[in-house]
């Protein structure tokens, strides 16, 4: 003995509408692309050089970068030789880093490294990629 209104629930439950889940999962899209941030960080492109050998610095550096086409920055400005020598005076104790793209000028690397001897420096680092 069926009763009528028990035949009505089981063919109402046999179709599911997906228009409102197909309405949240396109606002959960929208809400995620207008929230997430596609700022690009400027910053110097530098190719580091690979070593198998290296530590990890966590203390605070001067960050001297060389670029491939020799332009050296300091801390993420552009500084000539004659800057770097008048700035480095300034912060003799700290400890410096040196990032250096491997296609640039090895005499360049050289010419910063001797400024800093003579200026007093001697916490030099020179930044590496970790080989595997």
């Amino acid at each position: 003995m069926r009763f009528k209104r028990h035949m009505e629930l089981e063919q109402g439950l046999r179709q599911i509408d997906i228009a409102p889940l197909i309405d949240i999962v396109f606002q959960l899209l929208i809400f995620f692309m207008l929230t997430s941030s596609f700022i690009v960080q400027p910053g110097i492109r530098v190719n580091l050089p690979r070593a198998i050998t290296g530590d990890i610095v966590t203390e605070e550096n001067l960050v001297i970068t060389i670029s491939a086409e020799n332009v050296i920055y300091l801390n993420a400005k552009i500084v000539t030789l004659d800057e770097l020598r008048v700035y480095l005076k300034k912060f003799k104790g700290k400890p410096m880093l040196i990032k250096s793209d491997r296609r640039s000028s090895l005499g360049r690397v050289v010419e910063i490294w001797d400024l800093c001897r003579d200026l007093g420096i001697t916490n030099i680092n020179i930044a590496t990629n970790q080989s595997e």
